[in-house]
């Protein structure tokens, strides 16, 4: 499927944006989600900060070829290109650089032109003319800490709610479309210790040997997130760890990220979680829907 260049009419239906800094993180992060949508007939579209052409080859087996070493930033197109298709979605990139991730004590600088250096009303004007194009009820993107510290997620969060707030503003980026105000915007948070502590648990408790043990010796005290919203999307874990193998470089096949039994972990810990940051309409609590509220609301209209 094709990014909005092409000819598309947006129908009156339910419409998914999600915001990743680099290609792969759809992948990680609410991929099963999507999925889920997109098998019940919701137009979803990833949009991608950067191209990753900083990032580290982690599988083994990609490590010394030398096609992939010389040639990573069309690599990363192509693995992109494969989980787009995997997982039935839409997407386009902003074209912004990555930054790397900054390693030493003291960290050194970041580099000049990279994703994490520029202006944010700079770098979200191309995000606002998606949002206006595509006119997305709901968007997911990371929290102000992006998930984890990486200077792109951090920019990726900053921009992203940048965006939500200009899009539906006459006034804001007057030359990037016709203005279209999102709804709700959500949080990422799937990586929590409570689902990582669930999955240790059970695997141990099944005689199985838990790749999270040393996670949770090492985790970092930090605030517990706000969960507000569990998607159930078990179902579609094996198209989730489909479309993460598609991006080859990005993860190690044999890992620790596949050890945990998908039978088990639908047991155990069967949704993909998220922390409401903002919104415009009513919502309740305990949310299973990224679109509880959205719905009711556009039924309203039509009936209206």
């Amino acid at each position: 499927m094709g990014g909005l260049g092409d000819d598309c009419p947006v129908s009156e239906q339910l419409r998914l944006m999600a915001v990743h800094a680099h290609p792969d993180d759809e992948s990680s992060k609410g991929a099963a989600t999507m999925a889920r949508y997109v098998a019940e007939g919701v137009d979803v579209h990833v949009v991608t900060c950067t191209g990753g052409e900083r990032g580290s080859i982690l599988n083994p087996g990609l490590q010394h070829d030398v096609e992939v070493l010389d040639n990573l930033a069309d690599v990363r197109r192509r693995e992109m290109d494969a989980a787009r298709a995997i997982l039935g979605v839409r997407q386009d990139w902003l074209g912004w650089v990555d930054s790397g991730l900054p390693e030493g004590d003291p960290l050194p600088p970041l580099p000049d032109g990279c994703f994490g250096l520029m202006d944010v009303g700079v770098a979200a004007e191309p995000l606002v003319r998606l949002i206006r194009s595509f006119r997305p009820q709901v968007m997911t993107t990371y929290d102000e800490n992006g998930g984890y510290p990486h200077p792109d997620h951090v920019m990726c969060h900053k921009i992203s709610m940048h965006a939500f707030d200009a899009a539906g503003d006459a006034s804001a980026y007057p030359d990037a479309g016709e203005p279209w105000a999102p709804q709700k915007i959500y949080y990422n948070q799937t990586f929590t210790k409570a689902r990582t502590t669930a999955l240790h648990e059970a695997m141990l408790a099944a005689g199985l040997e838990s790749p999270y043990a040393e996670w949770l010796k090492n985790w970092e005290d930090r605030e517990e997130r706000n969960i507000t919203t569990r998607v159930p999307c078990g179902d579609f874990f094996e198209v989730r760890d489909r479309a993460l193998l598609a991006h080859a470089t990005q993860v190690d096949p044999d890992g620790a990220w596949f050890h945990c039994p998908l039978d088990l972990q639908r047991a155990v810990w069967p949704t993909e979680d998220y922390e409401l940051a903002m919104s415009v309409i009513a919502v309740g609590d305990d949310e299973d829907d990224l679109f509880a509220g959205v719905r009711e609301s556009m039924a309203s209209g039509a009936r209206a």
